[in-house]
């Protein structure tokens, strides 16, 4: 399958080294959530989503799909009352609990063996399951594979060091047939240290691999999010 890229005809940077060093711990993001630092967090069904979905769910329901970092995103709402079943990886607890509360769904939470002293919740119709652990420990869980990874804010969020992990661990994640929908941005990563992180399409080529059906929607400013 080749890869597609839905561009925005933006400009690429080349100065893509100075951004390499920077580093975000787990404790820093689940401050975020604390604290209310949450901008990155939208209210609203992502508008590049809303623009390509139809081409990329062709019409199909049933649908396992992923969303590595999910937050409270109100995509996964969208996409499980279109018949499809969420599974989110997100190291706040605070963040998933408020996604259950917000969209007034019951759930139940149970560790998750592999990975001690981490949990899932799960909804009570079974089309939830939310990981509370962080994402490079999610192999050692057994949650299968993905029709579909819609991948706004993860990508991007990630530790430029850890990008080459994170590429493998989504990889691992991908059924046969997949639509893997990954937004990035673009901007001049000398005005602004990240995270969002300014990452080249040459690099999320070097990475995922050139025939990967990797579909990149791109935003020209990460500060109008």
């Amino acid at each position: 399958m080749d890869g597609t890229r839905t561009s925005l005809d933006i400009e690429e940077y080349s100065d893509t080294e100075v951004q390499k060093n920077q580093v975000l711990t787990l404790e820093e993001w689940q401050d975020k959530w604390v604290n209310g630092n949450i901008a990155f967090h939208q209210e609203q069904r992502h508008q590049l989503l809303k623009k390509h979905l139809d081409t990329f769910l062709k019409g199909e329901s049933g649908l396992r799909v992923f969303f590595p970092l999910c937050g409270k995103a109100v995509e996964m709402k969208w996409f499980a009352d279109q018949g499809h079943s969420v599974v989110g990886v997100e190291i706040s607890e605070l963040g998933i609990r408020e996604f259950f509360t917000e969209q007034n769904l019951s759930y139940s939470e149970e560790p998750i063996t592999e990975i001690p002293g981490t949990k899932v919740f799960k909804s009570s119709s079974g089309n939830f399951s939310l990981y509370c652990c962080s994402i490079f420990d999610l192999p050692r869980t057994n949650i299968g594979k993905f029709d579909m990874i819609w991948d706004r804010g993860a990508f991007v969020a990630i530790n430029p060091g850890d990008r080459k992990c994170y590429a493998d661990i989504m990889l691992s994640l991908l059924g046969k047939k997949f639509q893997y929908l990954l937004c990035v941005l673009s901007y001049d990563p000398t005005k602004h240290p990240g995270p969002p992180f300014y990452v080249p399409h040459a690099e999320i080529e070097r990475l995922f691999g050139k025939i990967c059906n990797i579909h990149c929607l791109e935003k020209a400013d990460a500060f109008e999010e």
